[in-house]
């Protein structure tokens, strides 16, 4: 069942600050990630979707239907909170349940819903544990299958990882998109972690302001962003400014670049953007791009080495990853500096 945004806006009272003009469109069983910096209007969407917050112009549609003036308790919408908001006097069976007796489903029907909704997430033997008993990531599943169970015609995630800690994330972004998949739910997901959103979505949408910046696969939004704010906000980047020397070649300032200019005239004015990993370390003395300069600040990650490479008339480092850091000079393909325009 689709879920269609169409020319969303809205207002908090007295402010300014809300959603401006926003469509957005979440495909049949799609997983769509909605990040952006704080206040950008993240949780206010999902407010307004689930019908918490009511007063937008524009249209939100569920599977065809208008839901603009349809109370919250008629949307058939699924919830997991950030704090999950588990009912701490209810076993773990009968918060999954909850829903469903509200539904006035009969008893036997709803309890037997309930048990296998928590086979399905991991969790059939916690069936008559109290809520209080269960770790984060057990309670995060929980809120999970509850919200399941009543088979809502869409799914909304407000943060549901964040309170966890690191070690247990990622094995649950795993579980939920299984689930999700398995279940083949229409899902909107509000995060701060790119991370769990490039590796859980079909799809990543960006919001800054109150706006729409750039919706795509999260291969596209953190190869090709469609600005500079996208570029800054998903990944880590180095952006530097350049204009047009000529076809196929950029003036950075402190050293000419070849790169892919497609049909910006001479003396056009870009942004250019380089993504760490595609910085390569003590390259050969004739290869292309190549920068000579020293390394800064380092800081060990493991497997890579995240460190500052200097490069004087730059203005700031290049920020590279590379199994060791490079020692005098770096080089950059031309096909991985990525232009962005003014």
């Amino acid at each position: 069942m689709s879920l269609l945004l169409d020319s969303v806006s809205y207002n908090y009272p007295g402010s300014t600050h809300g959603l401006h003009d926003v469509s957005l469109d979440v495909r049949t069983g799609e997983l769509v990630a909605v990040i952006g910096p704080s206040g950008s209007g993240k949780s206010t969407l999902l407010k307004l979707v689930a019908g918490l917050e009511t007063g937008h112009t524009g249209r939100i549609v569920l599977g065809g239907d208008d839901m603009s003036r349809t109370p919250v308790h008629q949307r058939h919408i699924g919830m997991v909170f950030q704090s999950y908001a588990l009912f701490p006097h209810l076993s773990v069976l009968d918060n999954v349940a909850y829903g469903l007796k509200l539904r006035k489903v009969d008893t036997a029907e709803r309890r037997q819903r309930a048990q296998e909704l928590l086979d399905i997430v991991g969790l059939g033997d916690f069936a008559q544990r109290a809520t209080a008993q269960l770790s984060g990531g057990q309670q995060q599943r929980v809120a999970l299958a509850r919200a399941l169970a009543i088979d809502p015609r869409a799914l909304l995630l407000d943060e549901p990882l964040s309170a966890l800690d690191a070690s247990v994330r990622g094995h649950l972004r795993d579980q939920i998109r299984s689930i999700q998949q398995r279940f083949n739910a229409t899902t909107l997901l509000v995060t701060h972690d790119q991370e769990e959103a490039l590796v859980m979505a079909d799809r990543v949408a960006m919001l800054k302001d109150g706006r729409l910046l750039q919706i795509a696969t999260p291969r596209e939004i953190y190869e090709h962003p469609a600005s500079r704010a996208v570029a800054e906000f998903v990944g880590l980047s180095t952006i530097l400014p350049a204009k047009v020397a000529a076809p196929g070649r950029l003036d950075m300032g402190f050293a000419e670049l070849f790169a892919e200019t497609g049909t910006r005239p001479f003396g056009t004015a870009v942004h250019v953007l380089v993504r760490p990993e595609h910085i390569q370390p003590d390259p050969a003395p004739d290869s292309v791009n190549r920068l000579a300069g020293r390394t800064g600040a380092q800081r060990y990650l493991g497997a890579l080495t995240r460190y500052d490479f200097d490069v004087a008339g730059a203005g700031k480092p290049f920020l590279a990853e590379s199994a060791a850091p490079a020692a005098e000079a770096i080089a950059i393909a031309p096909e991985h500096l990525r232009l962005l325009d003014h």
